[in-house]
């Protein structure tokens, strides 16, 4: 299974960036995908940015998402994972590893997130990015430690 975290998921909605490239990678693996309600929130969030005009299809794109991927609740074995990828991660970016890494079915993860592809490699999930080349999260400029 895939693992999609709110980076992912807000890839259904049009005019982001990598929408086509993701629409026509994702919608044939519909069926292998799960997320958690606070994937489902950030897309929320996402299309609550969307011009007015545009809103109400942002809106209906986030309840078919709704609608075809299923969720996972965070468990006690989540929030220890999670609690531990938090060093290294933002809280929400923590959260999503340890929903990853705790499934049993789950072996890969969709994610636009460098840091938290990164960690994924560490636990050794697969990372999909339609659009991106790959080890783009490799690439990413690395802030250097002052002295």
């Amino acid at each position: 299974m895939i693992y999609l975290d709110g980076s992912a998921l807000m890839r259904f909605l049009p005019g982001v960036r990598y929408y086509d490239e993701w629409v026509a990678w994702a919608l044939p693996r519909l069926p292998e995908f799960v997320t958690t309600q606070l994937g489902l929130t950030e897309l929320r969030q996402a299309a609550e940015l969307y011009p007015r005009e545009t809103k109400s299809q942002a809106f209906e794109i986030v309840e078919q998402v709704k609608a075809r991927v299923p969720t996972i609740r965070f468990s006690d074995a989540n929030v220890s994972v999670s609690t531990h990828a938090a060093a290294v991660l933002k809280p929400f970016a923590a959260l999503h590893i340890g929903a990853a890494v705790t499934h049993p079915d789950v072996d890969t993860v969709a994610t636009y997130d460098s840091e938290l592809a990164r960690v994924a490699i560490l636990y050794q999930l697969k990372v999909v990015t339609p659009g991106m080349p790959d080890g783009w999260q490799n690439d990413i400029a690395r802030p250097q430690a002052s002295v």
